[in-house]
């Protein structure tokens, strides 16, 4: 761990909880740059844009800059500028992710009767209707020939008192009603830690991916060739990780005590 630069770090279940920081985030978040760390926030959850995030993280006492993120919501607006251009796009999710994916460039809608759509997007949704869901599952069952995307494929969103379903749960959901799935844009798909890369210009060996889901990021981690760590402080446990088909490389209770390893191995180089 001692050997390790950039930071590519989950937010919910591994940083933040809800609105509340993991004991000792703050610490390790404040306190990379003192030994030459860096950090970018890799995430899946498309409730909030960077701008959201930015004040969310000042609140709890946390400066960032742009820089620091690479959200689901940002890797898709990238892939369906790309894919699709000025065609419209239906979207299935939150005020926020269509402010998101507009601020690039995407042409959005919400009326599953708009011409020229070319593809379909699925998404948390917080504000999920039933009327929502019979739009998306009639507009795919009428126009087969439609793409669909969905932005990740987590089934679960920790918050205060426990989980909510997340992305991959509305669209098992669809799944059962239409026989189809979405092509899924977030970890594990390895297109967000790539932008990170690019950004920072740290290498794949500099890089550790961490986490609290072995499905999403240390299957990321692993498919990207980086470094996994998972901490225990959200969705998955030691008993699940031993059972699992995925490399995890480091284990910690939390970001507490990963960030005393590391801080303890960069005085190591030093003396």
């Amino acid at each position: 761990m001692g050997e390790k630069k950039l930071f590519l770090l989950d937010i919910d279940g591994t940083i933040c909880v809800g609105n509340r920081l993991i004991p000792g985030a703050d610490r390790f978040l404040n306190g990379l740059s003192e030994y030459g760390g860096d950090y970018v926030f890799i995430t899946n959850n498309t409730t909030m844009s960077v701008a959201d995030y930015r004040k969310k993280f000042a609140k709890l006492g946390i400066p960032t800059t742009s820089g620091n993120f690479l959200t689901a919501s940002v890797a898709t607006a990238h892939y369906l500028k790309q894919k699709y251009g000025s065609r419209p796009v239906y979207v299935l999710g939150t005020d926020s992710l269509i402010r998101e994916l507009e601020s690039f460039g995407v042409c959005t809608t919400r009326d599953p009767e708009k011409e020229g759509i070319a593809c379909v997007l699925a998404s948390y949704d917080n504000e999920l209707t039933y009327q929502k869901l019979t739009d998306i599952c009639r507009l795919l069952t009428a126009r087969p020939e439609l793409d669909y995307a969905a932005t990740n494929p987590d089934y679960v969103c920790p918050i205060e008192f426990g989980y909510v379903p997340d992305c991959g749960s509305i669209c098992e959901m669809i799944g059962h009603a239409i026989h189809r799935m979405p092509t899924y844009i977030g970890k594990p798909g390895i297109r967000m830690i790539e932008m990170a890369l690019d950004m920072t210009g740290r290498t794949r060996d500099e890089a550790v991916l961490v986490g609290d889901r072995l499905y999403t990021d240390i299957a990321c981690a692993n498919m990207a060739g980086v470094s996994a760590a998972l901490v225990l402080s959200g969705e998955s446990t030691r008993e699940e990780m031993q059972n699992s088909q995925y490399l995890v490389e480091y284990v910690y209770p939390s970001v507490k005590e990963m960030y005393s390893e590391w801080v303890y191995g960069q005085k190591k180089k030093c003396s």
